[in-house]
């Protein structure tokens, strides 16, 4: 436990400056007298490391307060660090060093956390400290402490959500507009949504590292980010949004966690990859830059969060509240609850986890196609659901929707229908979930 004798004014460092460690260092500062009454103690800006002094900052605070010397303001006498410089390194270096002396620690850095999560918590609990990432996933959406503290008594079942406003903006504009996806990434991009390399979005990388952050916290199992399937979102097409939506579907890239049971014990799995979904489910209506995460647990049924997921200000309050609950914490001499990862439950790789599959292919249009179509199904024992048909001339095109299906099954299924001399081309694969199966 930590001493009860804890001071009325609590010293926090900030690591980082940008975006949203301008906001922190703003609110900390402007707002200084409400945030004191909310946590218990005043908190006092001690200090902020950046990673060089020439840069202008337009920041009310006193400019004596910059530093790049980042691991002697961690180190020396702050309760409270707030890390939002991204990154594994220097970040973990910095994060460990300040709880071995004491601090407690605010992140907002997924990569990290996805990548090596556990030896920061483990950390954490050596040193009976705070560890808080609520901004990790999803920004200003209240999610970490649901998962982790509020549903602690029940059981998960799922956890689906758009965790990436860069990618749900450009399907959207795609989805509302007709664009394309390199037209809907340049505007995009325009509007500030999207990074002039928006490689760890469009390709999945982001919304990965908090898949594999929800995947742990909601299953109490460790889940690191190379335990995570990934696809991105640069071979969704026009054609694939309009077939969707002629089916009544919205295709989204999604981050999934989900518990699956088999006859001799529980699995889990975490993936990242577009995905239909129907019109009617609550995430076909999560629109432009926005966030939602909905989960599906045992007896709390169906729960939807949604809000901004990105940005200084959202970000920023996700924040804040780590920082006034570590507050509080310091004040009353305890630490708050660690990561649970006592389940230790085995992850799936994705060939073992069930899915279904939209297939969209350019046939010969003559008798006899359906049925070697089907038998390639039949040859992989993957049932078919739907089958839509529209022929011109001498082609078809065949518009296939199966049944949950072993996802290895349905990968060679597709494999088979390439090589069929009947087919013209496999035009687009993708996932179904969020249905009925």
């Amino acid at each position: 436990m930590i001493g009860s004798s804890a001071p009325r004014t609590l010293n926090v460092a900030l690591l980082g400056c940008g975006v949203v460690g301008s906001e922190i260092a703003r609110i900390l500062t402007e707002q200084a007298d409400e945030l004191e009454r909310r946590a218990g103690a005043r908190l006092r800006l001690a200090g902020i490391a950046v990673r060089t002094m020439r840069r202008q900052r337009d920041l009310a605070v006193d400019p004596d307060l910059f530093t790049t010397d980042a691991h002697s303001l961690v180190t020396g006498d702050v309760d409270i660090v707030i890390e939002v410089i991204g990154g594994i390194e220097p970040a973990r270096g910095l994060i460990l060093a300040a709880l071995e002396s004491g601090a407690s620690v605010v992140t907002a850095n997924k990569a990290l956390l996805a990548e090596d999560g556990h030896t920061l918590f483990a950390a954490a609990a050596k040193a009976d400290r705070d560890l808080d990432f609520e901004a990790a996933v999803a920004g200003a959406i209240p999610i970490v402490r649901p998962l982790s503290e509020s549903l602690a008594g029940d059981r998960v079942e799922r956890v689906m959500g758009i965790v990436n406003g860069t990618t749900n903006y450009i399907l959207d504009a795609m989805t509302t507009t007709g664009a394309g996806y390199s037209e809907a990434l340049e505007e995009a991009q325009q509007l500030g949504y999207a990074e002039a390399d928006p490689t760890a979005d469009v390709e999945g990388f982001d919304a990965a590292s908090k898949a594999a952050i929800l995947a742990g916290l909601a299953f109490h199992t460790p889940v690191a980010i190379g335990d995570v399937y990934r696809e991105g979102i640069t071979n969704v097409s026009a054609s694939d949004i309009r077939s969707a939506r002629q089916r009544g579907l919205v295709v989204k890239l999604l981050a999934i966690c989900e518990r699956q049971d088999t006859p001799d014990r529980t699995h889990v799995s975490a993936r990242v990859h577009p995905a239909m979904i129907p019109e009617s489910h609550p995430l076909a209506s999560v629109r432009g830059a926005f966030n939602a995460v909905f989960v599906e647990s045992h007896a709390a049924g169906e729960l939807m969060f949604y809000g901004p997921g990105a940005g200084g200000s959202p970000t920023a309050s996700a924040v804040l509240g780590d920082v006034v609950s570590v507050a509080r914490n310091r004040v009353a001499g305890v630490s708050g609850p660690a990561v649970a990862t006592h389940a230790q439950l085995d992850v799936l790789s994705i060939g073992d986890v069930h899915t279904r599959y939209h297939i969209s292919l350019d046939v010969d249009d003559r008798p006899g196609v359906l049925a070697a179509v089907a038998q390639a199904f039949a040859q992989e024992s993957v049932s078919i659901k739907t089958v839509l048909q529209d022929g011109h001339g001498g082609d078809a095109q065949l518009v296939i929707v199966t049944h949950q299906a072993n996802d290895s099954a349905l990968s060679a299924t597709v494999e088979r229908l390439r090589e069929l001399p009947v087919v013209r081309g496999v035009n687009s694969v993708m996932r179904v979930e969020g249905g009925q199966s």
